[in-house]
């Protein structure tokens, strides 16, 4: 919550602005992680297609995501 000093009140309204706009802040950050995920999936899909091309198969527990700490090729 807001930080409050000693001997001063916040009054309610700015109590409001501060969450809403905490919200707004918070929002715009999960959206820009969301594009960065997206691009993230969309390059590693591209590398594994072509991998596939390549020869080289891909199965799920090596997929990338997957905690296998065995996945070496």
């Amino acid at each position: 919550m807001a930080e409050e000093k000693p001997n001063q009140e916040v009054s309610k309204e700015e109590l409001i602005g501060y969450h809403k706009g905490s919200i707004n802040t918070l929002i715009s950050e999960r959206n820009e992680l969301l594009k960065i995920v997206q691009i993230t999936e969309q390059l590693i899909r591209a590398h594994v297609k072509e991998l596939e091309t390549l020869g080289v198969n891909i199965n799920p527990a090596e997929s990338p995501g997957a905690n296998n700490p065995n996945n070496s090729q």
